[in-house]
Protein backbone atom coordinates (compact mmCIF):
# COMPACT_ATOMS: atom_id res chain seq x y z
CA UNK A 1 0.00 0.00 0.00
CA UNK A 2 1.41 3.39 -0.89
CA UNK A 3 1.93 6.51 1.69
CA UNK A 4 -1.09 8.11 0.81
CA UNK A 5 -3.13 5.33 1.00
CA UNK A 6 -1.72 4.33 4.74
CA UNK A 7 -2.10 7.92 6.08
CA UNK A 8 -5.52 8.04 4.62
CA UNK A 9 -6.60 4.61 6.54
CA UNK A 10 -4.84 6.57 9.73
CA UNK A 11 -7.20 9.10 9.78
CA UNK A 12 -10.02 7.63 9.23
CA UNK A 13 -9.11 5.30 12.08
CA UNK A 14 -8.65 7.99 14.58
CA UNK A 15 -12.01 10.28 12.97
CA UNK A 16 -13.86 7.35 14.13
CA UNK A 17 -13.33 7.61 17.67
CA UNK A 18 -12.59 11.27 17.98
CA UNK A 19 -13.23 11.61 22.14
CA UNK A 20 -10.28 9.00 22.47
CA UNK A 21 -8.35 10.25 19.84
CA UNK A 22 -8.85 13.70 22.02
CA UNK A 23 -7.80 12.29 25.48
CA UNK A 24 -5.09 10.56 23.83
CA UNK A 25 -3.33 13.74 23.17
CA UNK A 26 -4.46 15.28 26.56
CA UNK A 27 -0.66 14.10 27.96
CA UNK A 28 1.13 15.33 25.34
CA UNK A 29 -0.40 18.47 25.25
CA UNK A 30 -0.24 19.04 28.99
CA UNK A 31 3.60 18.35 28.74
CA UNK A 32 4.34 20.46 25.73
CA UNK A 33 2.81 23.08 27.26
CA UNK A 34 4.84 23.45 30.25
CA UNK A 35 8.04 23.18 28.23
CA UNK A 36 7.59 25.75 25.97
CA UNK A 37 6.11 27.94 29.00
CA UNK A 38 9.44 27.77 31.20
CA UNK A 39 11.64 28.10 27.98
CA UNK A 40 9.55 31.38 26.95
CA UNK A 41 9.38 32.78 30.22
CA UNK A 42 13.33 31.92 31.08
CA UNK A 43 14.12 33.40 27.29
CA UNK A 44 12.25 36.61 28.69
CA UNK A 45 13.86 37.25 31.69
CA UNK A 46 17.13 36.13 30.27
CA UNK A 47 16.84 39.10 28.00
CA UNK A 48 15.34 41.33 30.45
CA UNK A 49 18.47 40.93 32.54
CA UNK A 50 20.67 40.74 30.47
CA UNK A 51 19.22 44.39 28.97
CA UNK A 52 19.35 45.62 31.86
CA UNK A 53 23.13 44.95 32.84
CA UNK A 54 23.70 46.24 29.74
CA UNK A 55 22.05 49.21 30.64
CA UNK A 56 25.19 49.84 33.04
CA UNK A 57 27.08 50.19 30.24
CA UNK A 58 30.20 48.43 28.96
CA UNK A 59 32.86 50.80 30.47
CA UNK A 60 31.03 49.99 34.08
CA UNK A 61 33.08 47.17 36.36
CA UNK A 62 31.26 46.13 39.88
CA UNK A 63 33.61 45.35 42.80
CA UNK A 64 32.49 43.32 45.58
CA UNK A 65 34.01 42.14 48.83
CA UNK A 66 34.78 38.63 49.77
CA UNK A 67 35.89 35.98 47.18
CA UNK A 68 33.65 35.46 44.30
CA UNK A 69 31.21 33.19 45.00
CA UNK A 70 30.64 29.79 44.08
CA UNK A 71 27.52 28.41 45.87
CA UNK A 72 24.07 30.18 47.54
CA UNK A 73 26.58 30.56 50.83
CA UNK A 74 29.34 32.37 48.93
CA UNK A 75 26.58 34.92 48.56
CA UNK A 76 26.15 35.97 51.85
CA UNK A 77 29.88 36.30 52.55
CA UNK A 78 29.28 39.60 50.05
CA UNK A 79 27.09 41.34 52.87
CA UNK A 80 29.66 39.94 55.60
CA UNK A 81 33.22 40.58 54.52
CA UNK A 82 34.70 43.74 55.65
CA UNK A 83 37.27 44.32 52.99
CA UNK A 84 35.97 47.45 50.95
CA UNK A 85 35.66 50.66 53.29
CA UNK A 86 36.40 54.01 52.73
CA UNK A 87 40.58 53.87 52.35
CA UNK A 88 39.68 51.40 49.45
CA UNK A 89 37.52 54.00 47.68
CA UNK A 90 40.08 56.79 48.09
CA UNK A 91 42.88 54.29 47.02
CA UNK A 92 41.23 53.37 43.47
CA UNK A 93 39.92 57.29 43.19
CA UNK A 94 43.77 58.34 43.12
CA UNK A 95 44.93 58.70 39.49
CA UNK A 96 48.58 57.59 40.23
CA UNK A 97 46.95 53.92 40.99
CA UNK A 98 44.08 53.58 38.97
CA UNK A 99 44.83 56.26 36.18
CA UNK A 100 41.68 54.70 33.88
CA UNK A 101 39.34 55.19 36.70
CA UNK A 102 36.82 58.21 35.83
CA UNK A 103 34.70 57.80 38.69
CA UNK A 104 33.54 55.51 41.28
CA UNK A 105 31.14 55.18 44.27
CA UNK A 106 30.15 52.90 47.12
CA UNK A 107 26.83 50.96 47.87
CA UNK A 108 25.18 50.56 50.99
CA UNK A 109 22.28 48.23 50.93
CA UNK A 110 19.52 48.54 53.77
CA UNK A 111 16.90 46.12 54.43
CA UNK A 112 13.54 47.56 56.22
CA UNK A 113 10.57 49.88 56.08
CA UNK A 114 9.81 53.41 55.45
CA UNK A 115 7.23 54.95 57.57
CA UNK A 116 5.37 58.59 57.75
CA UNK A 117 2.42 58.87 59.84
CA UNK A 118 1.60 55.75 60.87
CA UNK A 119 1.31 54.86 56.80
CA UNK A 120 4.38 52.50 56.29
CA UNK A 121 5.79 50.93 52.86
CA UNK A 122 8.68 48.34 52.13
CA UNK A 123 10.81 49.81 49.46
CA UNK A 124 14.94 49.16 48.22
CA UNK A 125 16.68 51.33 50.77
CA UNK A 126 20.46 52.32 49.28
CA UNK A 127 23.06 54.35 50.38
CA UNK A 128 24.73 56.14 47.18
CA UNK A 129 25.92 58.70 45.50
CA UNK A 130 23.16 60.30 43.71
CA UNK A 131 25.28 62.53 41.41
CA UNK A 132 26.86 59.31 40.30
CA UNK A 133 23.65 57.17 39.66
CA UNK A 134 22.35 60.38 37.82
CA UNK A 135 25.67 59.54 35.58
CA UNK A 136 25.87 56.21 35.25
CA UNK A 137 21.98 55.01 35.10
CA UNK A 138 20.79 58.99 33.48
CA UNK A 139 17.83 58.51 36.27
CA UNK A 140 16.29 62.05 36.62
CA UNK A 141 14.48 63.75 39.05
CA UNK A 142 11.13 64.60 37.98
CA UNK A 143 11.06 67.28 41.48
CA UNK A 144 13.49 68.28 44.00
CA UNK A 145 16.81 68.55 43.98
CA UNK A 146 19.74 65.55 44.63
CA UNK A 147 21.76 65.54 47.52
CA UNK A 148 25.50 66.63 47.08
CA UNK A 149 29.25 65.25 48.02
CA UNK A 150 28.73 68.02 50.86
CA UNK A 151 26.07 66.08 51.87
CA UNK A 152 27.56 62.65 51.55
CA UNK A 153 30.76 64.34 54.02
CA UNK A 154 28.52 66.01 56.65
CA UNK A 155 26.28 62.84 56.53
CA UNK A 156 23.01 64.46 56.02
CA UNK A 157 19.95 62.98 57.09
CA UNK A 158 17.78 63.29 53.63
CA UNK A 159 16.58 61.41 51.11
CA UNK A 160 15.65 60.80 47.64
CA UNK A 161 12.37 58.81 46.86
CA UNK A 162 10.79 57.10 44.00
CA UNK A 163 6.73 57.49 42.59
CA UNK A 164 5.40 54.27 44.39
CA UNK A 165 7.20 55.16 47.93
CA UNK A 166 5.22 58.60 47.61
CA UNK A 167 2.07 57.40 46.35
CA UNK A 168 1.95 54.70 48.99
CA UNK A 169 3.66 57.11 52.15
CA UNK A 170 1.93 60.58 51.25
CA UNK A 171 -0.72 59.66 48.69
CA UNK A 172 -1.87 63.37 47.76
CA UNK A 173 0.45 65.40 50.13
CA UNK A 174 3.49 67.09 48.44
CA UNK A 175 6.31 64.61 49.86
CA UNK A 176 9.08 67.27 49.39
CA UNK A 177 9.96 68.59 52.64
CA UNK A 178 8.63 65.99 55.02
CA UNK A 179 10.43 63.78 56.98
CA UNK A 180 10.36 59.80 56.47
CA UNK A 181 11.45 57.30 59.42
CA UNK A 182 13.47 54.76 58.29
CA UNK A 183 14.86 52.05 61.17
CA UNK A 184 13.60 54.83 63.48
CA UNK A 185 15.60 57.90 61.86
CA UNK A 186 14.06 60.57 60.22
CA UNK A 187 15.22 61.80 57.10
CA UNK A 188 14.07 64.61 54.56
CA UNK A 189 12.78 63.96 51.81
CA UNK A 190 14.75 66.58 49.01
CA UNK A 191 13.86 65.09 45.65
CA UNK A 192 11.02 63.19 43.93
CA UNK A 193 12.31 60.71 40.83
CA UNK A 194 10.85 60.56 37.80
CA UNK A 195 8.78 57.53 36.96
CA UNK A 196 10.90 55.04 35.49
CA UNK A 197 10.54 51.42 36.28
CA UNK A 198 12.92 48.85 36.46
CA UNK A 199 16.71 49.70 36.25
CA UNK A 200 19.22 46.69 36.30
CA UNK A 201 18.52 45.33 39.87
CA UNK A 202 15.74 47.64 41.46
CA UNK A 203 12.84 49.47 40.60
CA UNK A 204 13.29 53.22 40.58
CA UNK A 205 9.47 54.06 41.71
CA UNK A 206 10.13 51.84 44.88
CA UNK A 207 13.59 53.21 45.66
CA UNK A 208 14.33 55.24 48.85
CA UNK A 209 18.00 56.81 48.47
CA UNK A 210 20.27 58.14 51.16
CA UNK A 211 23.99 59.10 51.49
CA UNK A 212 26.49 55.67 51.92
CA UNK A 213 27.95 57.51 54.73
CA UNK A 214 24.34 58.72 56.65
CA UNK A 215 23.26 54.93 55.74
CA UNK A 216 26.34 53.77 57.34
CA UNK A 217 26.02 55.86 60.60
CA UNK A 218 22.31 55.87 61.15
CA UNK A 219 21.05 52.57 59.43
CA UNK A 220 23.99 49.97 59.07
CA UNK A 221 25.96 50.25 61.50
CA UNK A 222 29.27 49.53 59.87
CA UNK A 223 32.10 51.00 58.28
CA UNK A 224 32.10 48.80 55.48
CA UNK A 225 30.72 48.93 51.58
CA UNK A 226 28.57 46.23 50.25
CA UNK A 227 30.02 47.13 46.80
CA UNK A 228 31.99 49.77 44.76
CA UNK A 229 30.82 50.72 41.33
CA UNK A 230 33.75 51.88 38.97
CA UNK A 231 33.76 53.57 35.86
CA UNK A 232 36.76 53.68 33.19
CA UNK A 233 36.81 56.97 31.04
CA UNK A 234 36.16 54.34 27.67
CA UNK A 235 35.05 50.58 27.77
CA UNK A 236 38.52 49.90 25.95
CA UNK A 237 40.14 50.70 29.04
CA UNK A 238 38.05 48.80 31.32
CA UNK A 239 40.90 45.51 31.11
CA UNK A 240 43.34 47.56 32.03
CA UNK A 241 41.63 49.91 34.67
CA UNK A 242 40.96 46.03 36.12
CA UNK A 243 44.12 44.81 36.28
CA UNK A 244 44.91 48.46 38.35
CA UNK A 245 42.00 48.10 40.82
CA UNK A 246 43.21 44.26 41.54
CA UNK A 247 46.94 45.58 42.34
CA UNK A 248 46.18 48.58 43.97
CA UNK A 249 43.69 46.26 46.40
CA UNK A 250 46.02 43.52 46.76
CA UNK A 251 48.85 45.85 47.91
CA UNK A 252 46.46 47.82 50.38
CA UNK A 253 45.44 44.39 51.65
CA UNK A 254 49.26 42.93 51.73
CA UNK A 255 47.93 39.84 49.18
CA UNK A 256 50.63 38.22 47.62
CA UNK A 257 49.05 35.27 46.04
CA UNK A 258 45.64 36.14 43.91
CA UNK A 259 44.01 32.91 45.07
CA UNK A 260 43.67 34.33 48.19
CA UNK A 261 41.74 37.69 47.15
CA UNK A 262 39.47 39.00 49.52
CA UNK A 263 37.46 40.61 47.29
CA UNK A 264 35.95 40.43 43.09
CA UNK A 265 35.41 42.07 40.20
CA UNK A 266 32.97 41.98 37.48
CA UNK A 267 32.71 43.43 34.59
CA UNK A 268 29.61 43.44 32.51
CA UNK A 269 30.34 41.28 29.93
CA UNK A 270 31.31 38.69 32.81
CA UNK A 271 28.04 39.68 34.61
CA UNK A 272 26.06 39.13 31.58
CA UNK A 273 27.45 35.84 30.74
CA UNK A 274 26.96 34.72 34.37
CA UNK A 275 23.50 35.74 34.56
CA UNK A 276 22.98 34.29 30.94
CA UNK A 277 24.35 30.41 32.09
CA UNK A 278 22.48 30.39 35.16
CA UNK A 279 19.03 31.24 33.73
CA UNK A 280 19.46 28.81 30.76
CA UNK A 281 20.82 26.16 32.64
CA UNK A 282 17.95 26.33 35.44
CA UNK A 283 15.33 26.80 32.02
CA UNK A 284 16.68 23.72 31.11
CA UNK A 285 16.63 21.58 34.39
CA UNK A 286 13.01 22.70 34.64
CA UNK A 287 12.17 21.68 31.13
CA UNK A 288 14.17 18.51 31.64
CA UNK A 289 11.71 18.01 34.78
CA UNK A 290 8.39 18.88 32.97
CA UNK A 291 9.34 16.52 30.19
CA UNK A 292 8.58 13.69 32.48
CA UNK A 293 4.67 14.49 31.89
CA UNK A 294 5.81 13.68 28.44
CA UNK A 295 6.64 9.78 29.21
CA UNK A 296 3.36 9.34 31.50
CA UNK A 297 1.65 10.79 28.20
CA UNK A 298 3.47 8.10 25.96
CA UNK A 299 2.48 5.21 28.50
CA UNK A 300 -0.79 6.67 28.56
CA UNK A 301 -0.85 6.46 24.29
CA UNK A 302 0.23 2.90 24.72
CA UNK A 303 -2.50 1.77 26.61
CA UNK A 304 -5.30 3.35 24.80
CA UNK A 305 -3.76 2.25 21.39
CA UNK A 306 -3.42 -1.90 23.09
CA UNK A 307 -7.17 -0.66 23.78
CA UNK A 308 -7.76 0.11 20.19
CA UNK A 309 -6.12 -2.54 18.59
CA UNK A 310 -8.29 -4.97 20.53
CA UNK A 311 -11.64 -3.45 19.54
CA UNK A 312 -10.43 -3.20 16.04
CA UNK A 313 -9.15 -6.55 15.36
CA UNK A 314 -12.27 -7.95 13.16
CA UNK A 315 -11.21 -4.26 11.06
CA UNK A 316 -7.37 -5.76 11.33
CA UNK A 317 -8.83 -9.02 9.97
CA UNK A 318 -10.99 -7.75 6.94
CA UNK A 319 -7.62 -5.59 5.83
CA UNK A 320 -5.44 -8.43 5.77
CA UNK A 321 -7.98 -10.52 4.10
CA UNK A 322 -8.15 -8.02 1.35
CA UNK A 323 -4.21 -7.96 0.61
CA UNK A 324 -2.74 -5.92 3.80
CA UNK A 325 0.25 -7.15 4.39
CA UNK A 326 1.52 -7.22 8.51
CA UNK A 327 4.34 -4.10 7.15
CA UNK A 328 0.64 -1.95 5.89
CA UNK A 329 -1.09 -2.88 9.03
CA UNK A 330 2.21 -1.85 11.36
CA UNK A 331 2.50 1.28 9.62
CA UNK A 332 -1.23 2.56 9.80
CA UNK A 333 -1.21 2.52 13.80
CA UNK A 334 2.11 3.50 13.70
CA UNK A 335 0.93 6.87 11.92
CA UNK A 336 -2.26 6.93 13.90
CA UNK A 337 0.29 7.57 17.29
CA UNK A 338 2.55 9.67 15.25
CA UNK A 339 -0.22 11.79 14.32
CA UNK A 340 -2.05 12.13 17.56
CA UNK A 341 1.38 12.90 19.79
CA UNK A 342 2.43 15.55 17.03
CA UNK A 343 -1.22 16.82 16.96
CA UNK A 344 -0.80 17.21 20.20
CA UNK A 345 3.04 18.86 20.32
CA UNK A 346 1.37 21.36 18.26
CA UNK A 347 -1.74 22.35 20.49
CA UNK A 348 0.82 22.40 23.50
CA UNK A 349 3.56 24.63 21.22
CA UNK A 350 0.28 27.22 20.78
CA UNK A 351 -1.06 26.81 24.58
CA UNK A 352 2.62 27.58 25.93
CA UNK A 353 3.33 30.45 23.93
CA UNK A 354 -0.61 31.90 24.69
CA UNK A 355 0.42 31.22 28.48
CA UNK A 356 3.48 32.78 28.15
CA UNK A 357 2.20 35.52 26.58
CA UNK A 358 -0.93 36.30 29.41
CA UNK A 359 2.19 35.27 32.19
CA UNK A 360 4.20 38.71 30.82
CA UNK A 361 0.71 40.59 30.52
CA UNK A 362 0.04 39.86 34.03
CA UNK A 363 3.84 40.61 35.16
CA UNK A 364 3.93 43.70 33.63
CA UNK A 365 0.45 45.01 35.06
CA UNK A 366 1.34 43.91 38.33
CA UNK A 367 5.12 44.46 38.62
CA UNK A 368 5.38 47.25 36.11
CA UNK A 369 8.05 44.90 34.38
CA UNK A 370 8.57 45.99 31.17
CA UNK A 371 9.86 43.11 28.94
CA UNK A 372 9.37 41.51 24.59
CA UNK A 373 7.45 38.58 24.37
CA UNK A 374 10.18 36.18 23.45
CA UNK A 375 9.05 33.16 21.79
CA UNK A 376 11.33 29.81 22.08
CA UNK A 377 11.59 28.47 18.32
CA UNK A 378 14.20 25.69 19.77
CA UNK A 379 11.68 24.90 22.23
CA UNK A 380 9.19 24.30 20.11
CA UNK A 381 11.64 22.31 17.89
CA UNK A 382 12.52 20.25 20.57
CA UNK A 383 9.06 20.12 21.75
CA UNK A 384 7.33 19.14 18.16
CA UNK A 385 10.03 16.50 17.49
CA UNK A 386 10.44 14.93 20.80
CA UNK A 387 6.23 14.82 21.20
CA UNK A 388 6.51 13.09 17.53
CA UNK A 389 9.36 10.59 18.96
CA UNK A 390 7.01 9.67 22.14
CA UNK A 391 5.00 8.70 18.96
CA UNK A 392 6.99 6.30 17.33
CA UNK A 393 8.42 4.94 20.75
CA UNK A 394 5.43 4.09 22.59
CA UNK A 395 2.95 3.46 19.55
CA UNK A 396 5.50 0.60 17.94
CA UNK A 397 4.38 -1.77 20.73
CA UNK A 398 0.86 -1.53 19.61
CA UNK A 399 1.53 -1.45 16.08
CA UNK A 400 3.41 -4.69 16.15
CA UNK A 401 0.60 -6.76 17.97
CA UNK A 402 -1.82 -5.40 15.94
CA UNK A 403 0.48 -6.32 12.54
CA UNK A 404 1.06 -10.03 14.11
CA UNK A 405 -2.71 -11.00 14.30
CA UNK A 406 -3.73 -13.57 12.43
CA UNK A 407 -6.24 -12.75 9.55
CA UNK A 408 -8.51 -15.95 10.54
CA UNK A 409 -8.34 -15.39 13.91
CA UNK A 410 -9.13 -11.82 13.31
CA UNK A 411 -12.43 -12.69 11.74
CA UNK A 412 -13.51 -14.56 14.30
CA UNK A 413 -13.67 -11.95 16.74
CA UNK A 414 -16.47 -11.07 18.03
Amino acid sequence: MKLQGLIKSALVGLKTNKSRSALTTLGIVIGVTAIILVMALGETAEKTIVNELGGLGAETVVIRPGQEPTGPSGYAEIFLSNSLKERELEALKKAANVPDLLDAAPEVLIGGSVAYKGETFRPVILGFDANFMRRALKMELGRGDLFNDDDIRSKAKVALIGQRVANELFGDEDPLGKFIEIKSVKFRVIGLYAQRGQVVFFNVDELVLVPYTSAQAFLFGEKHFHQIIARAKSPELVDRMVADIKLTLRELHDIADPKKDDFFIQTQQGLVQQVSSIISVFSIFLSLVVAISLVVGGIGIMNIMLVSVTERTREIGLRKAVGATNRNILAQFLLEAVFLTALGGLIGIILGALFAWLALFGLKAVANINSPFSFPWVGALIGFTVSAAVGVIFGLYPARQAAKKSPIEALRWE
